[in-house]
């Protein structure tokens, strides 16, 4: 979500001390005291506020609560649907043996050996014309199936998940934060997606090498989640293939969220080229909506469940509705890390720190890394951190010697570091992966940061080798 900043009173260093004092309290609360998620973060959201009512020009006391509620339900409009539908098609192909099914199928084309590669490719190829949250969404009960399927390496199937996912999130449009970045800076957008692909494909190697390495020193166990529980997963795990659903009826619920995602976006992308796309147009606006097509995807995974599992309709209501309770606290959990980044942005912590760097006299690319890095670990929103880059790059292009998609890929690099406490992805990853804080600090945090420094290294070599400019 972008939330636009307000007038900062001019008071030296305000900004810094509302970021300041708002990691102390997210820290006290959710590390120390060990609150809830949910309670600690708008709790955190509202301490923020209160200090924006000092230094935040126009934020009045009032505003200190209902700016929190206010971004609280931005952040809801765009993740609250998705995640409930999210959670039904969780449990669904979960319990109905389609998540084993899909598994079962990936090793036997490549091989139990490479579990981990089947995972990864499908979801950074998936994350290519779908958003993250969405890819995660999908792909994540594959990956507690194949740990049922398996008994092992869940630390791994869960961050080459995530590694794919971020990934092309930041560097392969149309994905929508490089999509907007490459627009605003002006980047041939064929030049763009070539370049994210050159530069995602050795940022992946890394992914999975951390995953590979990561599993080896730390053994997270499957724990009940999107309200299935390890035993039924294991017990779906040890059937015979015969009696789960077929490869196409296991499958419809990802093709279908994909097809009718991508579907949108190919019309809305190739709409001037081929005129008579335009006709389709109102149909695919609708149906590739995220909320429209995840819900589509929903039924038709629940409509598995059902028959597979032989429920009445009774039971089966009962089953999904289990399901909606635990998307609810996933996406109230979300909404609120999303706002309590939201509160941040307000301060003009943005803002604080990309004029700070913009004079540090180092090169072009480095530059946009910092600035979108350091803007990222303050407010937590990836696509808020490449905007804001974006912004402040764009007049000066002009100075690059390179090609400008460059600029794109180290943008998109810096904005992907150290997902915390800030970042909706963070709780979103932790709570349908099954994670403790600690765990999804060891994994997904450092995940993020891995792809963001080996990205903006990897942009810079290919920039001394080819500049293409």
């Amino acid at each position: 979500m972008l939330h636009t900043p307000l007038q900062v009173v001019d008071v030296a260093h305000s900004p810094l001390i509302t970021f300041l004092v708002g990691l102390l309290t997210v820290v006290a609360l959710l590390v120390w005291l060990d609150l809830p998620a949910f309670i600690g973060l708008i709790v955190s959201a509202f301490t923020v506020g209160v200090v924006n009512t000092v230094f935040v020009e126009d934020f009045a006391p009032a505003d200190a609560g209902s700016q929190v509620a206010t971004a609280f339900g931005e952040n809801m409009a765009g993740i609250g649907i998705p995640i409930l539908m999210a959670a039904v098609i969780g449990k669904s192909m979960l319990e109905s043996g389609a998540a084993q099914r899909i598994i079962r199928g990936f090793q036997n084309v490549l091989g139990k050996e490479n579990s981990d590669v089947s995972l990864l490719g499908s979801s950074s190829f998936l994350a290519i014309p779908v958003f993250f949250d969405s890819v995660f969404y999908l792909i994540a009960p594959l990956a507690r199936s194949m740990r049922a399927r398996l008994g092992r390496d869940y630390t791994l199937f869960i961050v080459v998940v995530g590694a794919g996912a971020a990934t092309a999130h930041v560097f392969v449009p149309p994905t929508p934060g490089p999509l907007a970045v490459a627009s605003d800076l002006e980047a041939d957008l064929g030049m763009t997606i070539a370049l994210g692909l050159v530069t995602a494909t050795p940022v992946l190697l890394v992914g999975l090498l951390y995953g590979r390495w990561i599993n080896a020193r730390l053994d997270i166990p499957l724990r009940d989640t999107m309200s299935t529980t390890t035993e039924e997963l294991e017990e779906v795990a040890n059937k015979s293939t015969r009696n789960l659903p077929g490869i196409l009826e296991s499958s419809a619920p990802v093709l279908l969220a994909v097809v009718l995602i991508a579907t949108w976006t190919i019309v809305d992308g190739f709409q001037e080229a081929i005129p008579a796309l335009a006709t389709i147009e109102p149909v695919a606006v609708f149906l590739g909506d995220k909320n429209v097509a995840l819900t589509i995807a929903a039924i038709a995974a629940a409509y598995t469940f059902m028959r597979q599992n032989d429920l009445s309709r009774n039971e089966w209501s009962e089953e999904l509705t289990e399901a909606l309770k635990s998307g609810g606290n996933i996406a109230a959990i979300t909404a609120a890390g999303g706002a309590f980044g939201a509160l941040l942005a307000d301060s003009g912590i943005g803002d604080y720190l990309a004029n700070g760097l913009e004079g540090i006299g180092i090169g072009l690319l480095v530059t946009a890394w910092l600035i979108a890095a350091i803007v990222r670990i303050a407010q937590g929103s990836a696509t808020a951190a490449m905007l804001t880059a974006a912004g402040i790059m764009a007049p000066l292009t002009g100075q690059l010697q390179v090609h400008t998609a460059y600029l794109v890929m180290v943008i998109g690099a810096g904005a992907n570091i150290f997902s915390w406490y800030n970042d909706s992805g963070f709780w979103l990853v932790k709570e349908i992966g099954g994670l403790t804080q600690g765990e999804t600090l060891k994994t997904w945090t450092v995940l993020t940061t891995l792809i963001s420094v080996s990205g903006l290294l990897i942009s810079l070599v290919l920039s001394t080798l080819f500049p293409l400019a």
